[in-house]
Formats: C-alpha cells, sequence, structure tokens
C-alpha cells in the first residue's frame, strides 16, 4: 500500500489502514514531488520537496501529521516499553526539589518544584533563609492552557521592589516582557512583545532596556528603552544594529555601574556602555568593531577588563581605564598561551577568577588581586565538567562552581578562596539504586584520518561490560566553538543499565583542545568534523569498546548535521542513527538570508553567494547528497515552531531518503506540532521524546524490557 499523500489518500484512511494491518507494517507516506530548479553560480540543483517551507499549508501540515502517524505505527509495538522507560527516567529525579539560593542584593534567590509539577516556583527571602518566602513566579499557574510555556529570564530592579520577567507560550523564543510589584503583587499592564526575553534594569527602578527581533528572521538587532508606565508604542531606540551578520543585546556589569550593549558576529564584536545611573545618557562605544576582532568586556574599580583574541588565538585578558577604552589603551594581564585557551572570567572584591582550558579539561584558576597565591582547584577525575556558576555578590571570598562528571550528579560547591575549603551546597539526588562505583568513566583518544588525535570521554555499567559486545550510543555536537563537555545524566542509566556504553567524540569544530580545535572544523575544513567521529566510532569498535554492528550515533542541530554527513560518508559504520532537529538542508538555507539566523552564520559555514564556499558546502550537505544506497535505521525529530532550524529541513530530508535508499531498514520522522527548537517545556515532558529514542535503539539490538 502507497500512501500518495494528497493524491486521494487522506490522513484519517491512512491511520485507519495502518491500524487495520495485524501482521503486515504500514507503508511509509509517499511525498509527492514539485520539481524546483535552484541554480546558483551556473549550477543547478533540483529540489522535488522545496514545497514543504510553507507552514500555515494544509497539504504540508497533513503530510507532517501522516509522518507522525507512520512513526506512531511502526512504534507502537514498543509503546508500553516506552511507558516503562519514561517512568524509570521519571522515577529517578526527585520532585519536591529545591535550587542552591544565591545571594543577591540582600535577598536569597531560588526554584522549586513541588510533586509532579511541570514547571517551578521561583522565589526568595529577605536577608535569611529562615525569612518568609515571597512566591515571585507561580510557573505552574501561568503556565496552564498552553501546550508550551517558558520563562525566559527574570530580573528584579535595584530597590527589590520590582520584577521584571519575559515568557514564551508558542516555542518560538519570542518573548513577552512583563512587570509585576514584589509589594503587593500588582501586575502591571506594560508588555513588550517580540523581544529576546533579556532584561536589564537601569539604577533608577524605572527604567529598562529590552532588545527585539526582526520579524522576519528573528535576529535581535534593536535595543529599547521602556519607561515603566509609559506606552511602550513611545519607547526610544537607543541602538539599531544595521549589519544583519551580528546579533544584539544588552547586560549590566557586575559592578552595576554600567550598561552594556553588545553586538557580536562569529568572528567581531562591539560594545557601547552608559553609567546604569544615568539610562538618558549617550551610550559610547568600547571598541569599534575590526574584522577578526572578538572581545567581552566586565568592570571592575577604574578599569574594564577584557577578554579578547587581540593577537592572541587562545585569548588573553587585558583591562583599560573607564575614559580609555580604545584598544590602543589596553594592557595586558593574562598573556595568550599555545596550549591553554580562556574560556570566561569572574571578578570579586578581592579575587579574579579564570575559567580556563587544557588538554581538552576545564580548569578553574584563582588570583588574588594582590598578585599573592594563585592556585587552580583539583577535581581529581580523569574527566569531568566544571565551571563558575552564579556569583552575582562582589564583596565575597566564596566562590560558587558547578561540577560534574560521567559517574558524580551534578553538584554545587562554594569555595572559599582565603581558607580553600570546598563546602557541597547541594548534589543532584539520583531517586533509587544508583551506585557510583558500579560504573566506570574513561577518556581516551581516536586517531583521524589526518593522523588528529580527537579525545573520546565514555562510561559503562562495570558488570554490564564485556569487550567488542557491548552496544555503543555516541553524540557531538562539533560546531560553533561550543564543547561538548561531560556531564551527569540520570536519564542516561536507562542506556547504561541495559548494557550500552554510552561516549562524547569531542570532535574539531568545538573549542575543547582550544581554539585552533575549532577553526579546524568550521567553513573550508567543516569536514574534519565528520571525519573525526567517524574515526571515534571506528576506535571504539577496534578498542572493544563496542560491538561492530551495534554502534549508534546522536546528534542534535549543528550535530544533526554531523548525523546527516555521516550517513552518507560511512553509513556502513551505523546500525542506526538519531537526528534531532537537524541543520540538513545546509545550502538553501544559507542561500535564503529571511530564514532566522542564516546571516549572522556566514562566518561558521562560509557564504554560498562565493563559489568556492558553495561547491564545498554542496560537497556535504546532507540533503544534496542522498545516494541510491543502502542507510542506516534513522529516527528524526523536529519542531512544527522550531526558529532555528526550520523543520523543513529534516522533513524535506526523510522524504528524499525514502524515496532514494535501497534498504529496509526503518525511516522515521516525529513532527512536535506544538513545540521549537528546544521541545517540550515542562521538566517530565520532555522526556517523553527521549523514551522514543531509546526504545527506537535498544529495539533493533533486541532489548524491550
Amino acid at each position: 500500500m502507497n500512501i500518495k499523500l494528497l493524491m486521494g489518500v487522506t490522513l484519517t484512511s491512512f491511520i485507519a489502514m495502518s491500524c487495520s494491518q495485524k501482521t503486515t507494517a504500514p507503508e511509509p507516506p509517499v511525498a509527492k514531488k514539485v520539481k524546483k530548479e535552484l541554480t546558483v553560480h551556473g549550477d543547478t540543483r533540483i529540489d522535488n520537496y522545496y514545497w514543504m517551507n510553507q507552514r500555515e499549508d494544509p497539504e504540508v501540515i497533513d503530510y507532517l501529521n501522516a509522518e507522525n502517524a507512520y512513526t506512531d505505527a511502526m512504534m507502537k509495538h514498543t509503546d508500553d516499553f516506552q511507558t516503562k522507560l519514561f517512568d524509570e527516567m521519571v522515577a529517578r529525579i526527585k520532585k519536591t526539589d529545591e535550587s542552591v539560593p544565591y545571594k543577591s542584593n540582600g535577598y536569597y534567590y531560588y526554584s522549586r518544584t513541588e510533586g509532579d509539577a511541570e514547571y517551578p516556583l521561583y522565589c526568595r527571602k529577605k536577608g535569611s533563609l529562615d525569612a518568609d518566602e515571597e512566591i515571585m513566579l507561580n510557573v505552574p499557574e501561568m503556565a496552564k492552557g498552553y501546550s508550551y510555556f517558558a520563562v525566559g529570564d527574570y530580573s528584579v530592579s535595584e530597590d527589590n521592589k520590582i520584577l521584571a520577567f519575559s515568557e514564551d507560550t508558542v516555542s518560538r523564543r519570542k518573548y513577552t516582557i512583563k512587570f509585576k510589584s514584589l509589594v503587593d503583587d500588582q501586575v502591571y499592564t506594560d508588555e513588550i512583545g517580540n523581544n529576546t526575553g533579556g532584561i536589564t534594569w537601569a539604577s533608577d527602578n524605572k527604567t529598562i532596556f529590552y532588545t527585539i527581533k526582526h520579524p522576519e528572521t528573528l535576529l535581535p538587532y534593536k535595543v529599547f528603552k521602556h519607561i515603566l508606565g509609559t506606552p511602550t508604542e513611545e519607547d526610544e531606540l537607543v541602538y539599531e544594529e544595521k549589519d544583519n551578520t551580528f546579533y544584539t543585546f544588552c547586560y549590566k556589569t557586575k559592578s552595576k555601574k554600567y550598561i552594556i550593549i553588545g553586538s557580536t558576529s562569529t568572528l567581531s564584536a562591539e560594545y557601547r556602555f552608559v553609567e546604569a545611573n544615568n539610562p538618558n545618557g549617550k551610550f559610547e562605544i568600547f571598541q569599534a568593531r575590526e574584522n577578526n576582532l572578538e572581545y567581552g568586556i566586565d568592570h571592575y574599580q577604574g578599569d574594564f577588563y577584557i577578554r579578547t583574541n587581540l593577537e592572541a588565538k587562545n585569548f588573553r585578558l587585558m583591562k583599560t581605564p573607564v575614559s580609555k577604552t580604545e584598544k590602543s589603551n589596553w594592557t595586558e594581564v593574562i598573556p595568550n598561551r599555545e596550549d591553554v585557551y580562556l574560556s570566561n572570567f569572574e571578578i570579586f572584591e578581592n579575587f579574579l577568577v579564570v575559567g580556563e582550558r587544557k588538554n581538552g579539561l576545564n580548569q578553574l584558576r584563582i588570583m588574588n588581586w594582590n598578585g599573592k597565591d594563585e592556585h587552580y582547584l583539583d577535581f581529581g577525575e580523569e574527566t569531568y565538567n566544571a565551571g563558575i556558576s552564579t556569583n552575582p555578590e562582589f564583596k565575597t571570598d566564596v566562590l560558587r562552581y558547578r561540577y560534574t562528571s560521567l559517574t558524580t550528579p551534578s553538584s554545587t560547591i562554594d569555595y572559599n578562596m582565603v581558607s580553600k575549603e570546598k563546602t557541597i551546597k547541594k548534589q543532584q539526588e539520583v531517586i533509587g539504586d544508583f551506585q557510583k562505583d558500579n560504573y566506570e568513566a574513561k577518556r581516551v583518544w581516536a586517531i583521524s584520518e589526518d593522523g588528529t588525535k580527537v579525545p573520546v570521554s565514555l562510561v559503562y555499567r562495570k558488570d554490564k561490560f564485556k569487550k567488542g559486545t557491548n552496544p555503543l550510543w555516541l553524540s557531538a555536537y562539533g560546531s560553533y566553538g561550543s564543547s561538548s563537555d561531560v556531564y551527569f545524566s540520570s536519564v542516561r542509566l536507562s542506556l547504561l543499565d541495559r548494557g550500552f556504553v554510552v561516549a562524547t567524540a569531542h570532535v574539531r569544530g568545538g573549542q575543547e583542545m582550544g581554539r585552533y580545535w575549532y577553526e579546524d572544523g568550521k567553513l573550508l575544513k567543516k569536514i574534519n568534523t565528520f571525519t573525526d567521529f567517524n574515526a571515534c566510532a571506528e576506535f571504539m569498535v577496534s578498542e572493544g569498546f563496542a560491538a561492530k554492528d551495534k554502534v549508534f550515533a546522536w546528534g542534535g542541530s549543528a550535530g544533526g548535521l554531523l548525523m546527516g554527513a555521516i550517513s552518507n560518508m560511512r553509513p556502513d559504520l551505523y546500525k542506526g542513527i538519531i537526528a534531532a532537529v537537524p541543520f540538513v538542508d545546509v545550502v538553501t538555507t544559507m542561500l535564503d538570508e529571511t530564514i532566522p539566523l542564516t546571516t549572522g552564520e556566514f562566518d561558521e559555514w562560509g557564504n554560498p553567494k562565493d563559489k568556492e564556499y558553495y561547491d564545498y558546502m554542496l560537497s556535504y550537505s546532507p540533503y544534496d547528497n542522498v545516494e541510491v544506497k543502502d542507510y542506516p535505521a534513522m529516527l528524526v525529530t523536529t519542531g512544527l515552531h522550531d526558529s532555528q532550524v526550520q523543520y523543513w529541513e529534516p522533513a524535506k530530508w526523510v522524504a528524499k531518503l525514502r524515496d532514494m535508499k535501497t534498504d529496509k531498514n526503518p525511516l522515521l520522522i516525529k513532527i512536535n506540532m506544538d513545540f521549537g527548537h528546544g521541545g517540550a517545556s515542562g521538566r517530565f515532558e520532555r522526556y517523553h521524546e527521549v523514551a522514543l529514542e531509546y526504545a527506537f535503539v535498544l529495539d533493533l539490538v533486541g532489548i524491550n524490557e
């Protein structure tokens, strides 16, 4: 039975026929073909599924619903198993829980969850943790009636009386800012729509700065000033970014003395500043943008501190007086080092804390402003993840940092930088019989095809591991300089306890090994990301960490591009591939500057209007390289309202794969009709999709309980 969509077979009849077939699997939807010629640089590509990019078209919705129905039918035999997986994942999560409070401006702020509630309460207490609780935002109540609800940000005025917060009810990351009195719970009538969700208060307790998005591209490009109680249509435009390759945002320095407007692209930055107690003043340029000059700023006493790549591939730290901010006045605090990447910094009254990366691992460096007793924190594990946490207080000797590893649940730790004492404020509680010693974590090194050593972090359950026999779940990201740091996952135990080895390949395109690691996996070197991943998969098999016929790959967003590329390059390596919200139609998307995020990513992928970049992108673009051949089993996920990777990319890709592939392996796509790039918003609801992914791979290796 072929389901010819839009050609006489309705979705209702498809579902009825699928459900009536007791012994044979349903046939998949067959998307109609409408020839579309796309010609650039004298090269013509034929896109038969270009018609799918109309979100409001009933024919498109029918097709997506038919794909969902097919996936449901194909996975129906795992329904009970999915329920079991979901239930065990949720059962490990402490339902009534509370975050570690942090102190800011005389109040302790925290969030807490109650019972089965999908959303948290945001709360505070004045002066002491023994004080009465104030519930600032009751998100479970706010979310009622919405299939999706997310709080983007919240910020309290300096007099502690007014809460500004942002919410998204569609999952397009287009937020609405609202205001609430923390004195009498009055909700103000002021509402500001179509913004990034970020909120920056001036010191007058009535003025905020916010950034709106372009209505078509969704790029954040205008900064406005709103005075509480005035009509939003009268808000003053204080900055407009004219270059559509830059993203604009606002924040306040930790010292609370300056409001900062930032504009950044992949390889360039520009900042403006004004005193926070003078919101009507004119913003001054810190350092005018230059190609390949990246920097970021914060304030301490009479100086700005600058993290920059100025003559420093791995970045260095510099400072300059507030009155002389041009780069000619910058002086060095921490130099560039070939083997250490300077990732971030945090300023305290008596200490400077620096986040660094060396040999692929995070480090925290403690520096006293008096130049004495500089030291690093010791974490004591072979592979881990540590970083600076929430530290709004300036006058404290206590650094709050976060720590986790593949076997250590997420921990919030306070470190006294004078006494050097560590206090674990909270470690994620795993409900059930989890014992850390049952699991073993390792970091190993694969060799890519050009001889580059690529780190792989892996974990397995000791009593389930038998060399050369275990199924493998291998994931990676490898773009934007975003490092795939390891972390503990109680959800992951559902794979580990069933005998899976779970691993992360730290491929080029991330920044684990320093800035060069990123530069070797972007633009005209992007294919290194894909060959690195394939080399890691081969290594895991050759070293006995995985059975040759049980290798599964997972990647999302730009990591979904990676999944698409490896499926074309080396389909023989993988039993199955899961591509979550995958960016797979690279050339067409990067040629369309009306699509959200496109123009800001030319420095990442290249601009295909340049033939050199067009040809290179075309050589790896997953959608353009689908061939008549066998492919692994594949599960693809997307969201109808995704603002980062449009739903039609994975939908078109699946349609083309289904038309051309020669195997009988399952090819499924699940389209979330209510959500966007990040999936469901509830803290438990999101695990339904994880349960589907796990059931898909477990079923392929014959595990169903």
